[in-house]
Protein backbone atom coordinates (compact mmCIF):
# COMPACT_ATOMS: atom_id res chain seq x y z
CA UNK A 1 0.00 0.00 0.00
CA UNK A 2 1.01 3.61 -0.87
CA UNK A 3 2.10 5.61 1.75
CA UNK A 4 2.47 9.59 1.64
CA UNK A 5 2.61 12.64 2.90
CA UNK A 6 2.57 16.37 2.08
CA UNK A 7 3.16 19.03 4.48
CA UNK A 8 1.63 22.49 4.60
CA UNK A 9 4.93 24.40 4.15
CA UNK A 10 6.51 25.26 0.78
CA UNK A 11 9.65 26.29 -0.41
CA UNK A 12 10.08 29.66 -1.29
CA UNK A 13 10.64 29.52 -5.56
CA UNK A 14 12.08 32.28 -7.07
CA UNK A 15 8.87 33.90 -7.29
CA UNK A 16 8.71 34.52 -3.82
CA UNK A 17 6.03 32.09 -3.05
CA UNK A 18 5.18 28.58 -3.02
CA UNK A 19 2.52 26.79 -4.77
CA UNK A 20 -1.22 26.71 -3.92
CA UNK A 21 -2.35 23.99 -6.07
CA UNK A 22 -2.14 20.64 -4.33
CA UNK A 23 0.25 18.60 -6.33
CA UNK A 24 1.80 21.31 -8.98
CA UNK A 25 4.81 22.93 -9.15
CA UNK A 26 8.45 23.16 -9.32
CA UNK A 27 10.84 20.76 -8.91
CA UNK A 28 14.68 21.31 -8.60
CA UNK A 29 16.27 18.54 -10.34
CA UNK A 30 20.01 17.65 -9.72
CA UNK A 31 21.71 16.26 -12.42
CA UNK A 32 25.28 14.19 -12.74
CA UNK A 33 27.50 12.19 -15.07
CA UNK A 34 31.01 10.93 -15.31
CA UNK A 35 31.19 8.31 -18.10
CA UNK A 36 30.94 8.90 -21.87
CA UNK A 37 27.63 6.85 -23.47
CA UNK A 38 28.31 4.90 -26.28
CA UNK A 39 26.08 6.82 -28.64
CA UNK A 40 25.62 10.41 -26.74
CA UNK A 41 29.14 10.90 -25.90
CA UNK A 42 30.76 12.92 -23.35
CA UNK A 43 29.26 13.67 -20.26
CA UNK A 44 28.40 17.16 -21.47
CA UNK A 45 25.95 15.05 -24.44
CA UNK A 46 24.64 13.23 -21.89
CA UNK A 47 23.49 16.07 -19.52
CA UNK A 48 22.18 17.92 -22.60
CA UNK A 49 20.14 15.13 -23.61
CA UNK A 50 18.74 14.30 -20.06
CA UNK A 51 17.80 18.21 -19.47
CA UNK A 52 15.55 17.38 -23.44
CA UNK A 53 14.03 14.19 -22.55
CA UNK A 54 13.59 16.12 -19.19
CA UNK A 55 11.45 18.79 -21.10
CA UNK A 56 9.73 16.27 -22.88
CA UNK A 57 8.48 13.84 -20.72
CA UNK A 58 8.18 15.36 -17.70
CA UNK A 59 7.46 19.21 -17.94
CA UNK A 60 9.06 22.41 -18.98
CA UNK A 61 12.36 23.17 -17.48
CA UNK A 62 12.91 26.88 -17.08
CA UNK A 63 16.00 26.81 -15.32
CA UNK A 64 19.60 25.05 -16.03
CA UNK A 65 22.67 26.06 -14.45
CA UNK A 66 25.92 26.08 -15.85
CA UNK A 67 27.53 22.73 -16.08
CA UNK A 68 30.46 22.32 -13.21
CA UNK A 69 32.97 19.70 -12.96
CA UNK A 70 33.60 18.50 -9.55
CA UNK A 71 35.66 15.76 -7.83
CA UNK A 72 34.34 12.41 -7.58
CA UNK A 73 32.96 11.28 -3.95
CA UNK A 74 34.20 7.41 -3.20
CA UNK A 75 35.68 5.26 -4.92
CA UNK A 76 34.83 6.75 -8.44
CA UNK A 77 38.76 8.56 -9.74
CA UNK A 78 36.57 10.25 -12.64
CA UNK A 79 35.58 13.87 -11.98
CA UNK A 80 31.96 14.84 -12.30
CA UNK A 81 29.89 17.46 -14.57
CA UNK A 82 27.00 18.30 -12.09
CA UNK A 83 24.01 20.55 -13.08
CA UNK A 84 20.81 21.66 -11.84
CA UNK A 85 17.41 22.31 -13.60
CA UNK A 86 14.21 24.07 -12.60
CA UNK A 87 11.59 22.03 -14.08
CA UNK A 88 7.90 23.20 -13.63
CA UNK A 89 4.92 20.26 -14.13
CA UNK A 90 1.93 18.81 -13.18
CA UNK A 91 2.78 15.58 -12.01
CA UNK A 92 3.21 14.31 -8.43
CA UNK A 93 6.27 14.32 -6.90
CA UNK A 94 6.58 10.19 -7.14
CA UNK A 95 5.18 10.33 -10.52
CA UNK A 96 8.23 12.82 -11.47
CA UNK A 97 10.82 10.66 -9.63
CA UNK A 98 9.77 7.28 -11.63
CA UNK A 99 9.97 9.28 -14.73
CA UNK A 100 13.83 10.39 -13.87
CA UNK A 101 14.78 7.23 -13.05
CA UNK A 102 12.83 5.94 -16.26
CA UNK A 103 15.07 8.58 -18.19
CA UNK A 104 18.46 7.48 -16.30
CA UNK A 105 17.73 3.57 -17.87
CA UNK A 106 16.88 4.66 -21.05
CA UNK A 107 20.47 6.60 -21.28
CA UNK A 108 22.39 3.58 -19.81
CA UNK A 109 22.33 4.07 -16.11
CA UNK A 110 22.49 0.33 -14.30
CA UNK A 111 21.46 0.16 -10.72
CA UNK A 112 23.59 -2.30 -9.66
CA UNK A 113 22.97 -1.53 -5.39
CA UNK A 114 27.00 0.64 -5.38
CA UNK A 115 26.68 4.05 -3.98
CA UNK A 116 29.83 6.44 -5.33
CA UNK A 117 30.55 4.46 -8.66
CA UNK A 118 30.56 5.80 -11.77
CA UNK A 119 27.88 6.69 -13.98
CA UNK A 120 26.45 8.04 -17.15
CA UNK A 121 23.74 9.63 -15.74
CA UNK A 122 22.29 10.41 -11.89
CA UNK A 123 18.97 12.44 -11.33
CA UNK A 124 17.82 13.32 -8.28
CA UNK A 125 14.80 15.75 -7.12
CA UNK A 126 16.41 17.73 -4.52
CA UNK A 127 13.36 20.21 -3.16
CA UNK A 128 10.03 20.83 -4.68
CA UNK A 129 7.93 24.27 -4.06
CA UNK A 130 5.16 23.01 -2.45
CA UNK A 131 7.07 21.19 0.66
CA UNK A 132 8.31 18.19 1.93
CA UNK A 133 6.60 14.60 0.61
CA UNK A 134 7.25 10.97 1.66
CA UNK A 135 6.37 8.26 -0.45
CA UNK A 136 6.52 4.99 -0.79
CA UNK A 137 4.64 2.76 -3.14
CA UNK A 138 6.49 -0.67 -2.53
CA UNK A 139 8.96 -0.10 -5.60
CA UNK A 140 9.85 3.64 -5.76
CA UNK A 141 10.74 5.16 -2.59
CA UNK A 142 11.25 9.22 -2.24
CA UNK A 143 11.51 11.80 0.82
CA UNK A 144 11.75 15.54 -0.12
CA UNK A 145 13.82 17.32 0.58
CA UNK A 146 16.55 14.92 -0.61
CA UNK A 147 17.98 13.60 2.67
CA UNK A 148 21.49 14.26 2.31
CA UNK A 149 21.24 17.67 -0.58
CA UNK A 150 22.70 19.69 1.87
CA UNK A 151 26.44 18.23 2.89
CA UNK A 152 26.75 17.79 -1.14
CA UNK A 153 28.87 20.81 -2.70
CA UNK A 154 28.26 19.31 -6.25
CA UNK A 155 24.16 19.67 -5.62
CA UNK A 156 24.36 23.07 -3.57
CA UNK A 157 26.92 24.38 -6.01
CA UNK A 158 24.77 24.46 -9.51
CA UNK A 159 21.53 24.52 -7.41
CA UNK A 160 22.64 28.32 -6.28
CA UNK A 161 23.49 29.13 -9.48
CA UNK A 162 19.32 29.21 -10.37
CA UNK A 163 17.28 28.29 -7.18
CA UNK A 164 20.00 30.30 -4.44
CA UNK A 165 16.73 32.17 -2.66
CA UNK A 166 14.72 28.63 -2.54
CA UNK A 167 14.46 27.83 0.84
CA UNK A 168 14.96 24.36 2.32
CA UNK A 169 11.45 23.52 4.16
CA UNK A 170 13.22 21.44 7.16
CA UNK A 171 15.68 24.24 8.22
CA UNK A 172 14.07 27.38 6.50
CA UNK A 173 17.97 28.21 4.62
CA UNK A 174 18.42 29.26 1.63
CA UNK A 175 20.10 27.55 -0.93
CA UNK A 176 22.80 30.21 -1.01
CA UNK A 177 22.57 29.56 2.98
CA UNK A 178 23.36 26.01 2.65
CA UNK A 179 26.22 26.64 0.21
CA UNK A 180 28.17 29.22 2.35
CA UNK A 181 27.99 26.94 5.68
CA UNK A 182 29.00 23.87 3.51
CA UNK A 183 32.47 25.48 1.68
CA UNK A 184 33.58 28.14 4.10
CA UNK A 185 36.64 27.14 6.17
CA UNK A 186 36.68 26.04 9.30
CA UNK A 187 39.11 26.89 11.82
CA UNK A 188 40.86 23.85 13.60
CA UNK A 189 40.18 24.21 17.35
CA UNK A 190 42.92 25.66 19.38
Amino acid sequence: MAASRRTSESVTGTAGHGVARDEEGAYLVALGSNMRHPRIGSPRRVLTRALDLIGEEIGEVTAISPFLETPPVGPSRRRYLNAAAIVETGQAPLAVMRALLAIEARLGRKRLGQDWQSRVLDLDIVLWSAGPWAEDDGHTSLVLPHPVFRQRDFVLAPARTIAGTWRDPLTGLSINQLHTRLTKPRHAPR
